[in-house]
């Protein structure tokens, strides 16, 4: 998970890097198009056997929930700050929450609700003194949030079953096929060292997915997901050096407040889970 975090930071600055100039669906077709021939060498060795699963339907639900979350992530990437698009993403346990109220229909204590409300409260203060507050990049960013919520909902479900390989497999060339008409409406051809970044992002990215899958299959959630949170710091460290971005106290202030709400989240749940 450490390998993977890095890798997302990196990947991260990249997009913002890109992001000015190249639409964010182009982003993500190229990202799904160069996952697919990082992995050609494993679909000649497994054939279409990896793709094998008995349920499909989730598959589909992650890859959408995944072209969400890249798609508009990507566009945070380009308008916000480092940081601040980095922070957004760590959302996603607060829309899983909502997601097991609303649509799943599980009960939720009052100190899960009481830390939900919390973690969004953070998002305000990150965002309000900031003037992103009704910006279309801060509602991106919290888009691709519960967008992720949903992909990693089903990671989570089918990771012990499926095995890392299959849940790649299908989430790239699904992310692929449902990318590429819009690449094409809104196509806009990379030039020079472009064409490098998009390799780096495609290849980075598959590794950074495999690297998750196995890190949720061999460990419980509460010693993966915390080590996830250092990629604020690195996120906040390249946006400083690279594009000369100095995080606000309200940022560090907010960002604070929706680490701390998660992190409880998670260990509540996982208490609650050992206690069933």
């Amino acid at each position: 998970m450490l390998a993977a975090s890095v890798g997302y930071a990196a990947v991260n600055a990249t997009v913002k890097e890109l992001g000015g100039d190249l639409p964010p669906v182009v982003i993500t077709f190229a990202r799904a198009a160069f996952g697919v021939i990082a992995l050609l060498p494993v679909l000649l060795v497994r054939g279409f056997g990896i793709f094998r699963t008995s349920r499909p339907g989730l598959h589909m639900l992650r890859v959408c929930g995944s072209f969400g979350n890249l798609t508009l992530g990507f566009y945070a990437l380009s308008h916000a700050p480092l940081a601040t698009a980095t922070a957004l993403s760590f959302t996603q346990p607060l829309f899983m929450i909502l997601l097991a109220a609303f649509v799943l229909g599980e009960v939720v204590r009052w100190r899960r609700g009481l830390a939900t409300v919390a973690g969004f409260f953070g998002v305000v203060v990150m965002l309000g003194p900031s003037g992103l507050a009704l910006n279309l990049a801060a509602l991106a960013g919290l888009g691709a949030a519960a967008s992720q919520a949903v992909a990693y909902g089903v990671i989570r479900h089918r990771s012990a079953e499926d095995g890392a390989l299959t849940i790649l497999a299908w989430f790239t060339a699904g992310l692929l096929v449902l990318s590429a008409p819009l690449a094409i409406m809104f196509w806009k051809t990379p030039h020079g060292v472009q064409w490098l970044y998009l390799v780096f992002i495609g290849l980075t990215l598959t590794a950074v997915q495999f690297r998750i899958i196995k890190a949720f299959r061999h460990a419980e959630a509460t010693v993966v997901n915390p080590v996830d949170y250092v990629r604020l710091i690195f996120s906040a460290v390249l946006g400083y050096f690279l594009f000369e971005e100095i995080p606000t106290i309200w940022t560090i202030v907010g960002a604070a407040m929706i680490v701390a709400a998660t992190l409880y989240i998670l260990f509540r749940e996982a208490r609650l889970s050992k206690g069933a």
